[in-house]
């Protein structure tokens, strides 16, 4: 039975590959996880990350990373968010990509109608800020089952190092409807721009918070969906979305100022093992960079610089090292045993 799924398989990426060619590299299949001694009665553990051409082999990595590492891995499930601006083709290689490195896998892939955020994207310091699917996380209440009242998201750009059940089980207390790390020694100022610090009643928002506004990271979130749904929170999101297109430019940084002018200072903090961002440099060169003091449960390349970029330009960081044992990436020419088999 598994040859015969392989051999299906197999013959579904040939078609995929000889109607308009081939666009996506080839995958190697994952291991298999089981679940361990005692995940009996284990939750469901909703995870939601973005699919697309250009992050997919960050995608399958960090899911291997979750999966290695979690001590019930069936009891995981991935939500996948692709933009609805790609061709029909187009998504159909992306499953076959994501069955073809996971075929046992519980997934499902989700449609963001990119419409939703049609004129109210501004330009940002780097491209890859201002694609629609980079701004799916903010409708994830709208675009996941109501059945899913919460959902950990995690960017296509990290690895988990940690069994995922830690960071699940976060207590978001009688109140918040998101948690994240935060970084409190951040200059908080420089996340908007003079415009925004000038104008009274746009700087006003902060002063009603439970404690000072911090920077988090939008990569890593816990989020009680019954609460965002609740609090209309994509909404208001979306407000701030309007200002910066249609009255002021009062950020830079694409879609995280919204979270930071919606959430800062009601955040559910979350220790800072869980998001060890910026390992990619900053967003214009995308340099080098030390891991943060302490402990590590998640590695994020959050920058311009991706490692599986850096490695096949030969110019790999040392914590690249780190990322590379989970890249499903199939040389050219090789195939996996399996396949061999049924060829």
């Amino acid at each position: 039975m598994r040859l015969l799924a392989a051999a299906a398989l197999a013959l579904l990426l040939f078609a995929l590959a000889a109607v308009g060619g081939a666009e996506l590299p080839e995958f190697r299949e994952a291991p298999a996880f089981r679940n361990g001694a005692g995940c009996a009665g284990a939750p469901t553990i909703h995870i939601a990350m973005t699919l697309d051409g250009t992050y997919l082999r960050g995608s399958l990595a960090g899911v291997l990373s979750v999966l290695r590492h979690a001590a019930c891995p069936e009891s995981i499930a991935f939500h996948f968010v692709a933009s609805s601006a790609s061709p029909a083709r187009r998504l159909a290689r992306l499953r076959a990509a994501l069955a073809e490195a996971f075929p046992t896998l519980p997934a499902t892939v989700h449609r963001f109608d990119a419409r939703l955020v049609r004129g109210k994207i501004s330009s940002s310091v780097r491209r890859a800020l201002d694609q629609p699917l980079n701004y799916a996380r903010i409708y994830l209440a709208d675009i996941l089952p109501r059945a899913v009242s919460r959902v950990l998201y995690l960017d296509s750009d990290l690895l988990v190092v940690d069994d995922v059940a830690r960071l699940w089980a976060t207590d978001l207390g009688p109140n918040a409807a998101l948690a994240a790390p935060e970084y409190c020694n951040a200059n908080f100022t420089s996340y908007f721009t003079d415009a925004f610090w000038r104008h009274p009643e746009y700087s006003s928002v902060f002063a009603n918070r439970s404690r000072a506004p911090c920077y988090f990271n939008t990569g890593v979130m816990v989020i009680d969906l019954d609460r965002w749904r609740a609090g209309d929170y994509t909404q208001k999101l979306e407000y701030w979305m309007d200002v910066q297109k249609q009255e002021a430019r009062i950020y830079e940084l694409g879609s995280l100022p919204p979270f930071l002018l919606v959430f800062a200072g009601d955040v559910k903090a979350v220790q800072h093992r869980w998001n060890q961002h910026g390992l990619g440099g900053d967003n214009v060169a995308g340099q080098c960079r030390e891991l943060h003091p302490g402990p590590v449960s998640l590695l994020h390349w959050s920058g311009k610089g991706k490692p599986w970029l850096r490695l096949d330009a030969g110019r790999p960081c040392p914590l690249d090292a780190l990322w590379a044992p989970y890249d499903l990436l199939r040389p050219r020419g090789a195939r996996d045993d399996l396949l061999a088999a049924v060829a």
